[in-house]
């Protein structure tokens, strides 16, 4: 795919967006604006409507490479969900108890913020509070919820969740093989393509100025250096760009882009979905290790998302990864074992792209009052709501008027670069391909690799 012959191809998201995907006008020269972003997707606009809701004078600029939504938001699983890419265990080792309660709750906040977002600008974004449901295909995988459920009872939260038993899951929806399942009422899905082009629209009618087509090159204190000039920023500069920030030099080791690739089926009859039951939507997942997330969309399909494309050396990002056919076929097969009553269904629509991991999985969002400059992301794949929240609290760091959200454990870090190449593509290949021996082995009932503990310690989380 080229990058002009139409932003409907990128996903069914942004062909389904209901919007015009025709990019704005490029930055034509340099110009000056109180705050500059990096970054059309959510953590951008986010970033941009909080500083025009607190303070509808500022002049603020977004800077998008192709369009908005063109990355991770208008391409990912649907799910707005309080989950974070550390487990409420690994973050209670890490910050304690409490610290991992208010990251979990603030989650939840931000998901129910996007929903009265969404209602007071007349965003259709499909929003569904549908809560999600973790199942443990085979017996191997539910002690792993047993000890999610114990996490969240140390921390006082284990009332947002209940332990199901195989009957109660098969109530809901019907999965082959599973054991047990791990229920929430907390998190929603929604259209992402619909979320991230209305978010667009909003922040303009606010006054925000979004440049697309417009490629940064690199930044300093005070402005973003694009090709056609300087976007010199008063205020503040803001770093958004999650995975495709690897790009520039300064930031080219401080995060991993990792791809997932998700499938999508045609519309379900009345029929097919009388068979497999869902009809509460719950966001659906297994334990694991190569993450699989499933998403009853609005109209009516199945959505089946893994991680699964090989790392490429040098972090490098590609059109051709998107649609890496080995893992589109494993994920077209992995729904057939999931639902074999769908062993006919058609796939419509497959996608993927990179999503940005930082080395000890940690999120940040750090503003740093002397240069001027803020950043979010490192968000793994968990950064629908996390960008919300990310959002609020640049626009509360930038303005100076900081509140209890900037005292959550993962503002103001900075994780560890990752290390140089060719060290990084041998660890990052060899945790991929571990991860996965470890699923086959214990799917098919053999004894785990001799490698396990190691892989599962060098990838803790």
């Amino acid at each position: 795919m080229t990058r002009m012959d139409g932003y409907a191809n990128v996903s069914f998201w942004l062909e389904d967006a209901g919007d015009d995907l025709t990019s704005r006008p490029a930055l034509q020269r340099s110009a000056e604006v109180d705050v500059a972003i990096l970054g059309g997707g959510y953590t951008g606009l986010w970033t941009a409507y909080y500083l025009l809701r607190s303070n509808p004078r500022l002049r603020v600029a977004v800077v998008e490479r192709e369009i908005a939504g063109y990355g991770a938001s208008g391409r990912n699983g649907g799910w707005c969900s309080p989950r974070f890419p550390l487990s409420a265990g690994a973050m209670t080792r890490r910050w304690g108890a409490d610290a991992a309660r208010a990251v979990i709750l603030a989650l939840q906040d931000s998901v129910n913020e996007i929903q009265r977002v969404t209602e007071r600008e007349a965003i259709d974004a499909k929003f569904r509070a549908s809560g999600t449901l973790t199942v443990a295909r085979g017996a191997h995988q539910l002690p792993v919820l047993q000890s999610m459920l114990a996490a969240y009872e140390r921390i006082g939260l284990g009332d947002h969740y209940q332990l199901l038993s195989a009957e109660e899951v098969a109530q809901r929806v019907r999965v082959t093989d599973v054991y047990g399942g791990l229920y929430t009422p907390d998190g929603a899905s929604l259209h992402p393509g619909r979320l991230i082009r209305g978010l667009a629209h909003t922040v303009e009618r606010l006054g925000c100025t979004i440049y697309e087509q417009t490629r940064v090159t690199e930044f300093r204190p005070g402005a973003l250096i694009t090709e056609a000039g300087e976007l010199r920023a008063t205020t503040a500069i803001v770093l958004a760009g999650e995975a495709y920030l690897t790009r520039l030099s300064k930031l080219h080791r401080a995060l991993l882009p990792v791809y997932s690739l998700i499938c999508l089926t045609e519309p379900l009859s009345a029929e097919q979905w009388s068979g497999i039951g869902w009809e509460r939507g719950e966001n659906l997942a297994s334990t694991r290790n190569t993450v699989v997330y499933l998403t009853r969309t609005p109209d009516g399909r199945i959505l089946f998302g893994s991680r699964g494309a090989p790392y490429s050396f040098g972090s490098r990002i590609a059109d051709a990864q998107d649609r890496h056919a080995p893992t589109l076929a494993m994920i077209q097969a992995s729904l057939r074992e999931w639902f074999p009553s769908l062993a006919g269904v058609k796939f419509t629509h497959a996608w993927g792209g990179p999503v940005g991991m930082p080395i000890d999985w940690t999120p940040a969002v750090r503003f740093d009052a002397k240069t001027r400059i803020g950043f979010a992301g490192g968000y793994t794949g968990q950064g629908l709501s996390t960008s919300n929240l990310a959002g609020r609290i640049l626009a509360e760091q930038i303005t100076g008027t900081p509140a209890e959200l900037s005292s959550l454990p993962f503002v103001q870090r900075r994780s560890p670069n990752w290390i140089p190449e060719p060290l990084r593509w041998l660890v990052v290949r060899y945790m991929q391909n571990a991860l996965e021996r470890i699923d086959l082995a214990q799917e098919a009932g053999r004894a785990r690799p001799l490698d396990a503990w190691f892989a599962e310690r060098l990838g803790r989380h």
